[in-house]
């Protein structure tokens, strides 16, 4: 059973940066970030898929970028941090089998969740 877990999250103040880790028990090609915070939906963050392409969120292009080594790890380096960016964030896995595209970046796609790790943001 595919299991995964995050490092990296802590405070931080505005325009600061965070470089969160997940690491997975075992090689998926489909992987992404998501969060969620207080009384919101959890959304897509960033997403890798099977040939390595990515899909952001509008809310971080620019400032946030997801990679992924060809072992089990995935990271996400979050750059020009913002209160807004302020959530419980979660590394999500499909278990079996490729994803494609904005595929990605879909809650729907997923199968297995992380424990999540805490970011804070301040003004």
């Amino acid at each position: 059973q595919l299991q995964l877990v995050e490092y990296g999250g802590g405070s931080v103040q505005d325009g600061g940066s965070l470089r969160l880790s997940c690491t997975a028990s075992h090689y998926t090609a489909c992987m992404g970030w998501f969060r969620q915070s207080p009384g919101k939906e959890r959304e897509g963050v960033a997403g890798i898929d099977g040939r390595f392409s990515t899909t952001y969120a509008d809310s971080v292009k620019g400032r946030f970028t997801i990679s992924k080594d060809n072992a089990k790890n995935l990271y996400l380096q979050m750059n020009r941090l913002k209160p807004e960016d302020t959530a419980m964030y979660y590394c999500a896995a499909l278990s079996s089998g490729p994803c494609w595209g904005r595929d990605s970046l879909s809650r729907s796609t997923y199968d297995t969740w992380g424990q999540g790790t805490q970011v804070t943001v301040s003004s």
